[in-house]
């Protein structure tokens, strides 16, 4: 069991079998999947989903990583943020989250993707951490330059959605950047 991560107003705790309610309470809108190849998920698509969170949390060696988010201050669960080691050689990681809308505009993604990026160089040693996210999503994209993450590009048609191809904008922030970034 990892030890929860936290900031001022989050705490990433590791996903629970029954987290799946709170998970699917977003899942389930269409606005929250536009962007994604999956959903709006169904409660079966939901319980799925978290299940194989278990199933890749007992992996050796572990490369998944998924945390429910937890409003400090009310104890809500409001999302998830993950890390996925990509590459254990070169030290790669990739972060990604989703914030229930009912939560968008406080913080939080911002606030989870800090958490994961720190988690990531801290625990891991990593080298390159990067992110992903579709050009139409603007708030996803301000979250990624919010936290020091360099926009490196845009892939093309790289990601099938149901209404077609979707290009997606590569982020991404090194080791050095963010320790140095802390020291200044």
């Amino acid at each position: 069991m990892i030890n929860n991560l936290q900031s001022d107003i989050v705490i990433l705790r590791e996903m629970e079998e029954n987290d799946w309610k709170d998970v699917h309470k977003y899942a389930s809108q269409q606005k929250v999947c536009q962007y994604q190849p999956w959903g709006p998920n169904s409660e079966q698509e939901t319980k799925d989903f978290v299940q194989q969170v278990l199933r890749d949390a007992k992996k050796e060696p572990r490369s998944r990583f998924v945390f429910a988010v937890i409003v400090k201050e009310s104890g809500e669960m409001v999302g998830a943020g993950e890390i996925n080691i990509r590459d254990f050689s070169n030290r790669v990681g990739e972060i990604a989250y989703i914030v229930n809308p009912q939560y968008w505009g406080k913080g939080y993604a911002t606030e989870v993707a800090k958490l994961l990026i720190a988690y990531g160089f801290n625990e891991f040693s990593l080298h390159r951490i990067f992110a992903t996210c579709d050009p139409r999503n603007i708030g996803s994209s301000r979250v990624l330059e919010k936290i020091g993450m360099i926009k490196e590009g845009r892939m093309r048609e790289n990601l099938l959605l149901r209404d077609g191809w979707r290009d997606s904008l590569l982020y991404s922030i090194l080791e050095h950047e963010f320790f140095l970034d802390k020291i200044t």
